[in-house]
């Protein structure tokens, strides 16, 4: 029967687990090999032995078989500081587009000796190392970069130790099923005048009939609402004012889609809107998103927030 690579590399590192329950690693699981440090002190020895048989030194011999013994002790223990520790997928926040997410593990150590130099990593260059008491649980983040918007799944995660000694080096493959929401990269630029909206009566704080008073001027705020006269009589120190209302008709903004540049890319457009998004939820103010196909009533908060970014960074151009 012949298999394909893919299948070869399934059969020697692939789990049998769905990547979503803990797993435990056993004897299977887990390779070692001597490193370049255990190759150069093996090179070490055998020159010894011979120097100590061309010269029939006793003492040459004992030497050269007690740090052989030595060697082979730590091999014994760099396997015993993996075997046995248990993995359990934890959860990922999401980030936006050009940072580093972080996919969390837990390690859990149910024996009574400790666990050192533990090193997770699942992209090139990017590496979490580790420490895990006796008894007790440690929680890693391993980090990817992350390229682009959408899901992220968590690439196949390579743990390794070469504790105690550094002579050899043990690892073992994980594939938990993790993934993460990447968010558009934020563009920022000025909500303009055009996405302000009237959202009805009633009495609040951002109403447009008795006036309430005077706040500092933040960037999410229309120059329509600055009070000129108020904010000339500073000597240019102080940032401008904005006037505050009571009662009335409240503002809210609509962003959409149509709003955006059109002569930009998909791409673009989308970190536009991320960046209105995050503006107006840092003003505290009331916003409406509106994309081909998908429409997120007004609303503000965290929970609001986070379903805008979702459904940008889930939007199928």
């Amino acid at each position: 029967m012949r298999l394909n690579l893919r299948e070869l590399q399934q059969r020697l590192f692939g789990n049998p687990d769905d990547g979503l329950t803990p797993v435990t690693l056993d004897r299977r699981r887990i390779f070692i090999l001597p490193s370049r440090a255990g190759l150069l002190f093996a090179l070490t020895l055998l020159v010894m032995l011979l120097a100590a048989i061309n010269y029939n030194l006793a003492l040459g011999h004992a030497l050269v078989f007690l740090l052989a013994g030595l060697g082979l002790v730590g091999m014994v223990h760099t396997f015993r500081n993996l075997h046995g520790l248990r993995i359990t997928p934890g959860r990922c926040a999401p980030v936006f587009a050009g940072e580093t997410a972080e996919f969390k593990l837990l390690l859990d150590n149910d024996r009574p000796g400790s666990r050192y130099g533990l090193m997770l990593e699942a992209e090139k260059g990017l590496s979490a190392s580790s420490s895990v008491g006796g008894g007790n649980q440690a929680s890693v983040g391993v980090p990817v970069h992350a390229h682009r918007r959408g899901w992220l799944p968590l690439p196949r995660t390579r743990l390794s130790t070469r504790y105690p000694l550094g002579l050899f080096t043990a690892w073992s493959y994980l594939q938990p099923g993790m993934r993460c929401l990447v968010y558009p990269k934020p563009l920022p630029q000025a909500l303009p005048d055009g996405l302000w909206a009237a959202q009805g009566s009633g009495n609040g704080s951002g109403g447009q009939e008795d006036f309430a008073g005077f706040r500092e001027r933040q960037s999410t705020d229309s120059l329509r609402h600055v009070a000129w006269k108020a904010s000339a009589r500073d000597d240019g120190s102080r940032p401008l004012l904005v006037k505050q209302f009571a009662g009335g008709s409240d503002s809210q903004l609509e962003l959409a889609w149509s709003a955006t540049d059109p002569t930009v890319d998909d791409e673009t457009r989308l970190s536009v809107l991320t960046g209105w998004v995050l503006a107006a939820d840092q003003g505290r103010i009331p916003f409406s998103l509106s994309l081909p196909g998908v429409s997120i009533p007004a609303g503000n908060g965290a929970a609001h927030r986070q379903r805008c970014l979702e459904a940008l960074a889930l939007f199928r151009t």
